[in-house]
């Protein structure tokens, strides 16, 4: 479905609404009709506790809360709320920095990797189907857009 279809939609009036703060509301749309899909699909852990899964295995090293934080885009206090939840059905532990004992680094565990290793087809899958008809050329621009727009909210 194009932007003009879109605006046309006879169930919601647009009026002449720009294309910037469609896009906003859109991506906002789509974020939470995502969060319920990925919600659904895993039993064990929400989208939120599966994004900072991700997010912590994507560190080269254990990242501290405000590390992964930042990573996230999100609060230390909700992603230590995330992390405490992690924890509780022993997905992630908290363990000491070799170098400066005052700081608590999150790693993911082995019953963690199991659950990831056990989902990796079946997310792939639905990955596969989200993407489905978007040309690689639709997704770099999309990217393209959506860091930029990340760049220009970090300087508001």
């Amino acid at each position: 479905m194009n932007y003009n279809e879109l605006i046309e939609n006879e169930d919601v009036s647009f009026g002449n609404m720009p294309a910037e703060p469609f896009l906003t509301g859109l991506l906002s749309a789509f974020e939470n009709r995502f969060q319920a899909c990925a919600d659904s699909f895993f039993k064990e852990v929400t989208w939120k506790q599966f994004f900072t899964i991700i997010c912590v295995n994507l560190c080269k090293e254990a990242p501290t809360l405000n590390e992964l934080a930042g990573i996230m885009g999100s609060s230390h206090q909700n992603v230590k709320q995330i992390l405490l939840k992690l924890e509780k059905v022993g997905f992630v532990e908290f363990v000491s920095d070799e170098k400066d004992k005052r700081k608590q680094r999150v790693q993911t565990t082995k019953k963690c990797m199991e659950f990831c290793k056990m989902n990796e087809e079946e997310s792939q899958n639905r990955l596969a189907r989200l993407y489905e008809g978007v040309t690689q050329e639709q997704l770099m621009t999309t990217i393209y857009v959506i860091s930029r727009m990340e760049k220009n909210l970090k300087n508001m």
